[in-house]
């Protein structure tokens, strides 16, 4: 905790020593920006036992909180201070409105805002947050994955392939996040628990698809993992992200190259207003896909199935913002439309927690 008073008296007398507005934006940048101090204790969640997270998580949203606060105080400070300034050196015609600040303007994609809440709920659990590159080799998207040279499987996803270099090898934009499996079970020791979000990409385009979209799954490798064990991780997760006290939900048998068995999860829903309900009615909705680990892949990454064995799950980052926030249309996240934004976008500075709430707007 010392380190904590330390980083908040820091980060409390950089905001007291800024003399301008640009100051002050780059002290919030550098403590609740993306990779800001604060930003980067919280990602350190993850990594602790269930005892520290319990001391060190609300003590940190505590200490978000009060930063935010204290830029807001300080930012009002410096606005009066700079109108009494342009006051006395200035003719105004006060009859203009005010514009609103950077700030009160300024929006967060909802894209980001749900990866933030993901990474917000798994990050509770104990997952760490992988990253890979979105240029793949054929082996990483496919051979490794137990996608055999020919499968059938490997026309489902429509592949942006680069040209042929000079020994062959094609170079492709990956189709989904599971390469980042293989390298990080190549990288890492088990126990493994991980979510990994990133930019997917296929030949494909109309109200619910998009040349380039997002996904996010999830990994855990270790000696113990089972069919029951994933059930309840993404149960806990689809009733935190949804925010509802219970979900009703069904696994269907299905295919996937890379996880046997495999399944498809819906969810239980109401479709009869306007806009998607869960937790109530009698419609179902599929969100994700999942199952354990194929033994093929855990070999690919270097583990031993006979040692080892877990489970894997994902799912479209965009389809499920489309579901939990009412939005119709899948291209309108990419058409760069100021109004869109303003109506779908989420404040700056409201953070998703699971202890300050996720989806505040």
């Amino acid at each position: 905790m010392s380190d904590l008073d330390t980083l908040k008296q820091s980060v409390l007398s950089d905001i007291a020593a800024a003399a301008d507005e640009a100051k002050l934006e780059a002290v919030r940048v550098a403590s609740l920006g993306k990779k800001g101090s604060i930003s980067e204790a919280m990602k350190s969640l993850g990594r602790m036992d269930v005892e520290e997270r319990k001391i060190m998580g609300p003590a940190l949203n505590a200490l978000k909180n009060e930063v935010a606060d204290a830029i807001a105080a300080r930012k009002d400070i410096l606005e009066a201070d700079a109108l009494e300034q342009r006051l006395a050196t200035e003719r105004i015609d006060i009859t203009l409105p005010v514009p609103a600040g950077p700030a009160e303007r300024g929006r967060i994609h909802p894209v980001s805002q749900v990866v933030d809440e993901i990474t917000a709920i798994f990050a509770d659990m104990g997952f760490s947050i992988a990253e890979g590159p979105d240029i793949e080799t054929d082996y990483y998207n496919f051979t490794a994955l137990n996608f055999p040279e020919g499968h059938p499987a490997r026309e489902m996803h429509d592949t942006f392939f680069f040209n042929p270099k000079e020994d062959g090898e094609r170079l492709l934009l990956r189709t989904h996040t599971s390469p980042v499996q293989i390298h990080t079970m190549k990288a890492e020791e088990p126990p493994i628990r991980v979510v990994i979000p990133g930019r997917t990409y296929r030949c494909d385009s109309d109200q619910t698809h998009t040349p380039m979209f997002h996904q996010i799954e999830g990994l855990v490798v270790d000696k113990t993992s089972t069919v029951g064990t994933m059930k309840w991780v993404l149960a806990e997760f689809c009733k935190a992200f949804f925010e509802v006290p219970e979900v009703d939900m069904r696994f269907r048998p299905s295919f996937f190259p890379f996880t046997e068995p495999s399944l498809e999860v819906d969810i239980r829903c109401d479709r009869s207003g306007d806009n998607v309900k869960i937790g109530q009615g009698d419609d179902w909705l599929e969100i994700l896909g999942c199952g354990m680990v194929h033994p093929n892949v855990l070999k690919a990454g270097g583990l031993d199935p006979d040692e080892y064995q877990g489970f894997a799950w994902g799912m479209g980052i965009d389809r499920i913002a489309m579901l939990k926030y009412g939005m119709p249309d899948l291209r309108a996240f990419f058409d760069a439309d100021a109004r869109w934004i303003e109506h779908y976008g989420f404040r700056p500075l409201d953070l998703p927690t699971l202890f300050g709430g996720l989806s505040r707007v």
